[in-house]
């Protein structure tokens, strides 16, 4: 009996794809996954959008294992996986800073991180639980406008700018998870009084702008004399024009005070996740050399912490801030909040 042509065509064309899968069988070391292949791990991003796309490309480029990237803030994103628990489509989670991970280790929805992990990030940089890991660092600091003021008559403690004499002098953006997890530290180092009692000083001399970059600018203009930010908004808008930093400079407290604090921005695993294999590749890869080699040569100007990469030349070397000692995994955003809106800050 005579085959129509049109059968003949479909016969070749079951038996070419047929060729084709028996042919990626034959290397399985090297034939990508279905979850990798087709659907790829799921990213809740805080921290900033073009640090974890430079990531996220470099990854793929390396493992063939698609990124679905969703952004957003850190108590955004702490808040929605809280609130989808197990039912969440977020394979990890990343931040800006720690508070918003220990409030989704507290709702026990992270994974154990896979021990290899582990061992490339120093101790100080990760939480004791092991329940996620640092994965990026950024430093307090004091820009102040050194047109206006010496670094002599610069406070020697973070505390002091709750004194008399710093009164309309200084700026911060309290609404920001950077700026609460710096009280967060202090609350974690001195305790809820002594929190609370520089919160009400800060209330009285402070003045408030929304954003980091926006409190340097103010110093910048003159509004204020100094403000509270992380090192890396002056050391990215240098790198620029510096048109919104030419008149400050940064000023680092050291000696183990509270404004020395380094935070230390996040990565973790959900328990949830389906994934859990390339999901944990994806925190191996950003922690290890080439993950840590873009935070050194990027644009984010954030603190390399992992696979003893060194951070950007052009940054205060790590080891030099004499930043507190802090378990990342204690700092307390909900209490830290709550002090903050008693003092009238939030």
């Amino acid at each position: 009996m005579k085959i129509p042509n049109i059968a003949l065509a479909k016969i070749a064309l079951v038996a070419t794809a047929t060729l084709a899968l028996a042919a990626c069988g034959s290397d399985a070391s090297t034939a990508p996954a279905p979850s990798e292949a087709v659907d790829g791990i799921t990213v809740y991003n805080a921290q900033h959008e073009s640090l974890t796309k430079e990531w996220i490309d470099a990854f793929t480029k390396e493992t063939g294992i698609k990124v679905t990237l969703r952004q957003g803030s850190d108590t955004e994103m702490s808040n929605q996986l809280i609130q989808e628990g197990a039912a969440s489509p977020a394979d990890v989670f990343l931040t800006e800073n720690s508070p918003a991970m220990a409030q989704v280790e507290n709702a026990a929805l992270f994974a154990d991180v896979d021990q290899t992990t582990i061992d490339q990030v120093p101790a100080e940089f990760r939480p004791s639980t092991g329940k996620w890991t640092g994965i990026a660092a950024r430093s307090t600091v004091l820009v102040y406008d050194k047109n206006k003021i010496r670094e002599d008559k610069l406070p020697k403690s973070m505390l002091d700018l709750a004194n008399p004499e710093w009164k309309g002098k200084w700026a911060a953006s309290p609404t920001g998870a950077d700026f609460q997890a710096i009280v967060s530290a202090l609350l974690e180092l001195k305790g809820e009084a002594a929190t609370e009692a520089w919160l009400k000083g800060m209330k009285d001399n402070f003045k408030a702008y929304k954003g980091n970059g926006t409190a340097m600018k103010a110093v910048n203009a003159g509004e204020v004399d100094a403000a509270l930010i992380y090192h890396y908004y002056y050391y990215g808008d240098q790198a620029k024009t510096g048109e919104n930093s030419k008149n400050v400079t940064p000023y680092y407290f050291k000696n183990q005070d509270p404004g020395a604090f380094v935070s230390v921005s996040g990565g973790g695993v959900l328990k949830s996740s389906k994934k859990a294999a390339d999901a944990q590749a994806f925190l191996k890869f950003i922690t290890g050399k080439k993950g840590q080699e873009i935070l050194k040569t990027g644009t984010s100007f954030e603190y390399a912490i992992a696979s003893q990469v060194e951070a950007n030349e052009k940054l205060v070397p790590i080891k030099e801030l004499q930043a507190p000692i802090v378990d990342p995994a204690k700092l307390n955003s909900s209490k830290v909040t709550d002090l903050m809106t008693q003092a009238g800050l939030l």
